[in-house]
């Protein structure tokens, strides 16, 4: 049986692309290079016997002089910088036009079908903002008004967020899929649609990461459809299902933490995941190859978004900590890569994604390790799985 295993630390990036500038961005971003800096150095011995150490020069991960892996720096075709765009490129679709930003908020006439179709009386904000912020804003607004408050940010995404204890969690999700058929319908080009559900907890309004949910547009052909269409499995955990609105994944399962996902991929390659439970088809009987894709999101949502370095270190270490299980659950025709999908450096100015290269480790127990050097396109990723599973 052959395998593949993706592990996308969520906007690990490694320094800024050339034209990072005309994503709003500045040189010196460089999510790694600058947490481990802040950090006084991070441990993650298992990435560095990959050969994470010898890319480039950071902290606390030192370069070996005999890596076990294949090393290297990727660098995005896409012209984007956010989770939809650097997860369809990893699996070979390249997006030659960037999704639309609203950096103003929503044209108007677009607040006003969403009010019409939802039926939600009115929504609070339409402007970009930190999730956390425009909450702690406007909570006790929305309690008062019980609309929805809506928001962007420097992405390509339409955000709604409201108190579950308020608005039921099914209705807002609801609102989320008729939010996606109007941008679909009227042309909008937004990438994602997102559930922000929150609580008040101790009387300070707290994000459910749990229970978030992404409306991603639907994406056309990937190796994801390419595997499902050959009768491979495609096993989506985390937020892999949403980011390709199920397109190409044959079973899935949300999670609520990067340790939650570790621990499920871990049991995928155990092979003590239920995957009856998780199925989109019960019952069918799938070919002897499969891919696991596994996005980790608290990287990024957690501590990216929140300029939080210290918190972004403990997280990169608690991934480098199942690291080595993962590997000793490997068989010998299984394959693991390791990377990210942009960046979201924590120690610059602002709270947004940054357009960045991201590093690549691939590994299996069979490798020759080598320095891949840079690479054009998150789509070796796809090239990668193609001649492993699909060849």
């Amino acid at each position: 049986m052959k395998r593949t295993i993706i592990l996308v630390i969520d906007s690990m990036g490694i320094g800024a692309m050339e034209d990072c500038r005309d994503f709003g961005d500045v040189p010196e971003c460089n999510t790694l290079k600058n947490v481990c800096k802040f950090n006084g150095g991070l441990r993650v011995p298992n990435m560095q016997k990959m050969g994470l150490g010898n890319i480039q020069d950071f902290a606390g991960i030192a370069r070996v002089e005999n890596p076990v892996a294949k090393y290297g720096t990727m660098i995005e075709k896409s012209k984007g910088k956010d989770t939809t765009t650097g997860h369809w490129e990893m699996a070979g679709l390249i997006s030659e036009n960037p999704f639309s930003t609203y950096p103003n908020g929503f044209p108007q006439e677009l607040i006003e079908k969403f009010i019409q179709e939802t039926d939600c009386k009115g929504v609070l904000a339409n402007r970009p903002a930190s999730g956390t912020a425009i909450i702690a804003e406007l909570y006790k607004e929305h309690h008062e008004t019980k609309f929805p408050i809506v928001y962007t940010s420097a992405d390509s995404v339409f955000q709604i967020a409201v108190d579950t204890d308020l608005i039921p969690l099914e209705t807002l999700y609801k609102w989320c899929e008729k939010a996606r058929k109007i941008l679909d319908g009227g042309g909008y080009n937004v990438s994602r649609v997102i559930a922000r559900p929150y609580k008040l907890i101790d009387g300070t309004p707290t994000r459910i990461s749990k229970d978030r949910r992404d409306y991603s547009m639907v994406p056309s052909h990937t190796i994801l459809n390419d595997i499902k269409d050959k009768g491979g499995k495609v096993i989506g955990i985390g937020k892999i299902e949403d980011i390709f609105s199920k397109s190409g994944i044959t079973h899935a399962v949300h999670t609520g933490s990067n340790k939650e996902g570790l621990e499920l991929t871990l049991k995928a390659v155990k092979n003590e995941l239920d995957l009856e439970k998780i199925s989109y088809e019960k019952g069918k009987t799938y070919s002897d190859f499969s891919l696991i894709f596994t996005n980790l999101v608290d990287t990024d949502m957690l501590y990216g978004h929140r300029n939080d370095a210290k918190g972004y270190g403990k997280a990169i270490e608690e991934v480098d900590s199942y690291v080595d299980d993962i590997v000793q659950a490997m068989d010998n025709e299984d394959l693991l890569i390791i990377t990210a999908d942009h960046g979201c450096d924590p120690t610059v100015e602002g709270t947004d994604h940054t357009r960045e290269k991201v590093p690549v480790l691939v590994y299996s127990k069979n490798i020759k390790p080598e320095n891949l050097g840079v690479i054009e396109g998150f789509d070796y990723v796809a090239n990668q799985v193609k001649k492993h599973l699909l060849a």
